[in-house]
């Protein structure tokens, strides 16, 4: 479909959806068409937008050029936003046409997305109940096929409870990798701009595209998990019902059909560190953040939210820094429980409310459904929400967590959360970490990474592929070279290969992978890498150079031709069929 397309066809879902509760402010249809009428121009003219035509929203605490960010609360900005936010400038420069934007839980307090003037914004299936929050809207508007992708924020878990409540993906990365600039903070030192989409793959083409150019992904982070990741999951299950830790074991299952190794963990840790969002000094963020203007409209403000900001002005200093301090300690704690996990799986949260439970009981409710996310911003762990199923008439959804800049490694594992699960376990064989040649969101935003080609022992299923893993190194898939190598059996124990470049005339095409490597570890890599080898150019097949092994001409003059066979694998069966 054309952008055009899209765009009509969202606003007849709307009309036909009869949800105006979703939006706080919807455009106007004709200057989406104009918007959209641009991105057909540009693809027309050839340009690469990754994101041509897919129609998006916008939670209202985010900055979008002529609409109000009134955060929920129509008096505090009554002046339409004369900018875009950067995530908003960086989704309509990938193609996507903003539709509107959309409700939440005022200043983005709540996870049940009740606490707005604009009315509760209801379930997509079942309308007694709650969306879940606060970005409510977003997530719903996605669930219900309105739009195509969705912004939202997440400091407590707001981008994760709707996404597990609607049935949806909901990627909140490390903290800091997607800009806030023009974002109405809740908590500035916790506070993320996450996505919503339908399924992971769009999800991971709009953060791609949001990410970047803020706060830099460490040298060492992974680009994918291992070929068989080890995941932890909580020994107990606090707060769920027996439909719903039934539903997580059938989650878990699936991981271990996939090859993943299981380890049981103690969740003690984490579980304290949620509590400390709320129930201690941390919570005076949210009165920095919109205090002062809370205090003094009480009346226009929601309740239940007044009452959380206001009284988080009264948390003395000593007990934010006490809080701060038991933080610190309580993330060492859990850190050293996952150990060399490379991620957690836990239920996204813990029970899918009426909209009558919320309002008999708004606190201890919103307090319930924080119980596996409130932890993570604090740990400053990154986070994908994806769907698994239902729990009796609920859907249901986990999250799988891992480590600050591994944001990657939580792409893959979730992917295989969501995967079919394969009539037989093979340890790995079936992982999309290892056989997806898709280049995930961290290498489109700034993830440091460079392309090395193997020819020999570093294959996959080769000796020496763990040392690449071991580097957080991406398998891109199989690759030739140029017409113009030839390929030795060298005189090393153990036996490897080595490449050389001899020219058009005498050399052939020689058949090896691609690996997206962290170019510190490349470093790191190199610096481990025996004579005679070493790491140059190398020219494939199609005429883009990369990085790859080559070795010394003297060496390969000592060992082996064996340019006949193509590549290494290939003459490793000749040399066993003759045995």
């Amino acid at each position: 479909m054309t952008a055009v397309e899209r765009v009509r066809a969202a606003y007849a879902a709307i009309e036909a959806a009869d949800r105006p509760e979703v939006w706080i402010f919807l455009r106007a249809m004709a200057d989406a068409l104009v918007d959209a009428e641009t991105v057909d121009a540009a693809v027309l003219a050839g340009a690469d937008l990754p994101l041509a035509g897919l129609t998006a929203a916008v939670k209202n605490n985010v900055d979008v050029a002529g609409l109000a960010t009134t955060a929920g609360c129509p008096s505090f900005a009554t002046t339409p936003a004369t900018d875009d936010a950067a995530v908003v400038a960086r989704l309509r420069a990938a193609g996507a046409v903003v539709i509107g934007a959309t409700n939440l839980d005022q200043f983005a307090t709540g996870l049940v997305g009740t606490r707005s003037p604009h009315g509760a914004v209801r379930d997509s299936r079942r309308p007694d109940h709650i969306s879940g929050g606060s970005s409510s809207g977003s997530a719903v508007a996605v669930a219900l096929g309105l739009v195509d992708v969705a912004l939202g924020t997440d400091t407590a878990g707001s981008g994760r409870v709707p996404a597990a409540l609607q049935g949806i993906v909901g990627i909140k990365p490390t903290y800091g990798v997607v800009p806030t600039d023009g974002v109405v903070p809740a908590c500035r030192s916790y506070d993320c701009v996450t996505v919503f989409a339908r399924d992971l793959d769009t999800a991971d083409a709009a953060m791609g595209v949001i990410a970047g150019a803020a706060r830099p992904f460490p040298p060492d982070a992974p680009l994918a998990a291992p070929e068989i990741p080890k995941v932890a999951v909580p020994r107990e299950l606090p707060g769920l019902s027996a439909h719903w830790q039934e539903a997580f074991r059938a989650a878990r299952a699936r991981l271990e059909a996939h090859g993943a190794v299981i380890r049981e963990i103690d969740l003690s840790a984490f579980l304290a560190a949620a509590r400390l969002l709320y129930d201690g000094g941390l919570v005076a963020e949210r009165h920095d953040a919109v205090g002062e203007f809370v205090d003094a409209h009480r009346a226009e403000v929601d309740p239940t939210v007044g009452a959380i900001i206001s009284a988080a002005g009264d948390v003395s200093a000593t007990g934010l820094l006490r809080d701060r301090r038991q933080l610190a300690e309580l993330t060492g704690i859990a850190s050293a429980t996952l150990g060399d996990c490379d991620a957690l799986l836990i239920p996204t949260t813990t029970e899918h409310p009426t909209l009558a439970e919320v309002a008999a009981d708004p606190v201890g409710v919103n307090s319930r459904l924080g119980t596996y996310t409130n932890f993570c911003n604090l740990m400053d762990m990154c986070a994908v929400a994806v769907p698994s199923g239902t729990a009796g008439d609920d859907q249901f959804g986990v999250s799988v967590i891992a480590r600050s800049g591994a944001d990657a490694v939580a792409l893959d594992v979730a992917r295989l959360v969501v995967s079919p699960t394969p009539s037989v376990a093979l340890p790995g064989a079936t992982s999309t970490a290892r056989t997806s040649a898709d280049r995930p969101w961290p290498t489109l935003a700034g993830a440091d990474a460079t392309t090395l080609m193997v020819v020999g022992a570093h294959l996959r299923g080769q000796p020496l592929a763990f040392q690449l893993e071991d580097r957080g190194a991406r398998w891109l898939g199989p690759a030739l070279t140029a017409p113009v190598y030839r390929l030795a059996r060298l005189d090393t124990s153990p036996p490897k290969p080595g490449l050389v470049r001899v020219g058009a005339d005498e050399g052939a095409s020689i058949g090896g992978e691609l690996w997206l490597v962290g170019t510190a570890m490349l470093g790191d890599f190199l610096a481990a890498l025996p004579a005679p080898m070493a790491l140059g150019r190398v020219t494939l097949a199609d005429g883009t150079e990369v990085v790859g092994f080559g070795c010394a001409l003297d060496s390969w003059r000592a060992g082996e031709d064996i340019t006949r066979h193509g590549d290494w694998p290939t003459y490793l069966s000749s040399v066993s069929a003759l045995v």
